[in-house]
């Protein structure tokens, strides 16, 4: 039972089928394993049988429930390495952004949960403390894990504990600043710590694989470490000797190893090794473990590896829906535009007005709906890799010198900016304009990734305008509002599709922080912010309430907002933002300035994470549907 080629291969030399043949309800040997004692009890040879099965059970999961696939197919046997030659849990893995753990949880005594991953109630798609004793430190965000498993290792040093510590992260996460401040900090504190660099990015020649799988182990092993030690012993007091000897060695290795980059860092660089090659893999980590002061692994796997088809196209099998493994995804065709494909077009429509225009992602070019833009304007697209800091710097001074900038990003990872924001864009009061995706919960990302802070964080700056879209229309002329403003502004928007409003190819600008009145009604006034209009306007109707669509959280309707004060009997706010600090709160401040003593009923997200699971169903079980609006409100008003 295989659906890849043999484990030695180099990455992407296999001979994956097209479609997998395989038993899904054939685990045999993975059956038999609950937890990383049971593969450490295998044999050496049943190892690649157990990648086998990992592999195709994992497809086959993800499949029926959805969530990340082309990255942990390229961890199964790297997985399966790190739990046989080191002891976990007392030896502790930190996995970098955690979107390639399946295959952890799966041999971490999680098989059978995997039926409800990123479902409510069910298993979390991320590395999550409070789920395993397995999963040692909460990951969602990139570039974090070499930070906290130096962490660990210092911690154990204090205490006199003996125990490994590795942090296993991407390519694309280490062009995130914080791992390299990581590095920099970890090269000189001579603590015990891997770092596994997992490279997906690049492939070795099969001309030098096999000297590279000596090499990684020559290098890792303790021959070489004491060598090096004795040499400097010797060497050490004759300075031109010992500086010869160093040049020597750095020449050796570099003349099979792409870089020591990271040996200036302070660490002592092994590799590059196939990931998927568990012949090189356990050799070398047994190796690793011997040895003391900071160690640097590059592995290079290749996305999806063992799925033809992921690893064709690993980006649209990067999150891939409920899909058959036999046919692969199938691309929609119609149906609605969602917001990120609104801010995509709007954006292409804006550039052609306007050559000063220029478009800014942290590696999020497909999320956040820049592909077009990408192939229409290349010119003009900056893909700065994940560094969110560095884009909204970057962003503030492409402005300086009188170009637009706009920033396509998560609302959740501009949290990664904040300081940036503050003090190279809005003290300068320059015009860039933050896109914000994924405003609101997001659905199986869960807590990590909701966007559930941005209105309370960024109405709290000087020179800040921030817009609230209700539909797709809406969203492409406040995004044409914000590109006209001539300072810092913000459009948040969801994730996915909105209701359905039919979109004005015209542009056209709103005026600057005037709400509409969508509904007269009488005793209630409901004042919406975003997509949480719909609802709203559905819980007016019942109860014959007036219904505003706020449209900006800064700078509020003030006048609107005096208005519906003064001849109403109770106001109600409503946001898919936390209800503390959010636009409901501005309200409130606004109110309690005018001495205006109207109650207010602040409906938002609650003082909690919420976790994971349906976007629709979370919304119900909040109270932000139309039944918990209506709920909420003759609660109040004691009907």
């Amino acid at each position: 039972m295989s659906i890849m080629g043999h484990a030695s291969e180099i990455p992407g030399d296999g001979h994956a089928a097209e479609h997998p043949a395989y038993d899904p309800t054939l685990f045999d040997l993975l059956k038999t394993i609950d937890d990383p004692a049971g593969v450490r009890r295998l044999e050496r040879r049943q190892l690649t049988q157990l990648a086998d099965e990992l592999r195709a059970f994992v497809l086959d999961s993800v499949s029926k429930t959805g969530g990340h696939l082309s990255s942990n197919l390229g961890t199964v046997e790297l997985t399966i390495a790190l739990h046989y030659v080191f002891d976990t849990p007392h030896d502790r893995i930190v996995w970098d952004v955690g979107h390639q753990t399946y295959a952890h949880k799966i041999l971490t005594g999680r098989r059978e949960a995997m039926g409800r991953l990123r479902m409510q109630g069910g298993i979390s798609g991320f590395p999550k403390r409070s789920e395993s004793i397995y999963d040692t430190f909460g990951t969602a965000h990139s570039s974090t894990s070499i930070s906290a498993a130096l962490g660990m290792a210092q911690a154990a040093k204090l205490k006199g504990e003996q125990r490994h510590c590795i942090a296993v992260i991407g390519d694309s996460a280490m062009s995130g600043g914080m791992a390299f401040e990581a590095l920099n900090n970890a090269g000189v504190m001579d603590t015990d710590l891997l770092v596994i660099l997992n490279d997906n990015d690049m492939s070795i020649s099969p001309a030098v694989g096999g000297l590279n799988r000596y090499l990684a182990r020559l290098l890792s092993g303790r021959f070489y470490a004491v060598a090096k030690k004795a040499s400097e012993k010797v060497l050490g007091g004759v300075r031109p000797l010992w500086e010869l000897a160093k040049r020597m060695e750095e020449h050796a290795k570099g003349m099979v190893v792409p870089s020591t980059m990271f040996e200036e860092f302070g660490f002592n660089y092994i590799g590059p090794i196939d990931g998927h090659d568990l012949d090189s893999l356990i050799p070398t980590l047994k190796n690793i473990r011997e040895l003391k002061g900071p160690q640097f692994l590059h592995v290079v796997t290749k996305k999806g590896q063992g799925y033809k088809l992921a690893e064709s196209d690993p980006v649209l099998y990067h999150g891939p829906g409920k899909f058959d493994p036999a046919e692969g995804i199938k691309k929609s065709a119609g149906g609605k535009l969602s917001f990120s494909q609104i801010f995509g077009d709007w954006l292409c429509d804006e550039a052609r007005n306007d050559k000063r225009l220029v478009g800014i992602t942290p590696a999020m070019r497909e999320g956040s709906g820049l592909v077009r833009f990408a192939e229409e304007f290349p010119d003009r697209y900056f893909d700065v890799g994940i560094a969110e800091q560095h884009a909204v710097t970057f962003a503030a001074g492409l402005a300086c010198e009188g170009l637009k900038p706009v920033v396509a990003i998560y609302s959740t990872f501009l949290q990664r900016g904040y300081d940036q924001l503050i003090h190279d864009v809005c003290i300068q009061n320059l015009p860039v304009v933050f896109a914000l995706d994924r405003a609101g919960l997001v659905g199986g990302d869960g807590a990590t990734h909701n966007g559930a802070f941005d209105i309370a964080f960024l109405r709290c700056v000087p020179n800040v305008v921030l817009m609230t879209p209700s539909d797709e229309n809406e969203c492409r002329q406040m995004l044409h509002t914000a590109f006209e403003l001539n300072g810092p502004a913000a459009v948040r928007y969801p994730r996915g599709a909105g209701p359905g409003t039919p979109v004005e190819q015209e542009l056209r600008s709103l005026q600057l922080g005037k709400a509409e009145v969508r509904r007269h009604g009488k005793k209630v006034a409901i004042l919406a912010f975003g997509t949480l209009l719909q609802p709203a306007l559905e819980a007016g109707e019942a109860l014959d309430a007036t219904v505003v669509n706020m449209r900006f959280a800064k700078p509020l309707d003030e006048d609107l907002i005096v208005a519906m004060a003064h001849t109403h009997e109770l106001l109600v706010t409503i946001e898919e933002h936390a209800a503390a600090g959010g636009a409901g709160s501005a309200v409130a401040e606004s109110m309690a300035a005018r001495r205006i003593t109207t109650p207010v009923l602040h409906l938002g997200l609650p003082d909690r994470f919420v976790d994971h699971g349906d976007h629709g169903q979370l919304l119900a079980q909040l109270g932000l549907d139309r039944n918990g609006i209506l709920v909420s409100i003759r609660g109040r008003l004691g009907a």
